[in-house]
């Protein structure tokens, strides 16, 4: 190929955009996997919060009873 041939010229440009579009559909892809799984994690998290607090109130509430029926005896 001849670098100062204007054709040639043209067909670098198209093989260059062309590599940029596939990129360009890869990191597409990638970005949009990458945010469902950044969703997927923020509602997991949630849900262990959630969790976590249940589990607080049941523990709070165990310590509650127990020292109740301590006082009782």
């Amino acid at each position: 190929m001849d670098e100062n041939d204007p054709f040639d010229r043209l067909l670098q440009m198209i093989e260059r955009i062309e590599s940029m579009a596939e990129r360009q559909q890869r990191l597409g892809e990638e970005n949009r996997s990458l945010r469902q799984q950044q969703e997927q994690l923020i509602h997991d998290r949630a849900q262990l919060i959630s969790r976590n607090e249940e589990a607080r109130s049941r523990v709070e509430a165990m310590i509650h009873r127990l020292k109740a029926l301590e006082q009782h005896t």
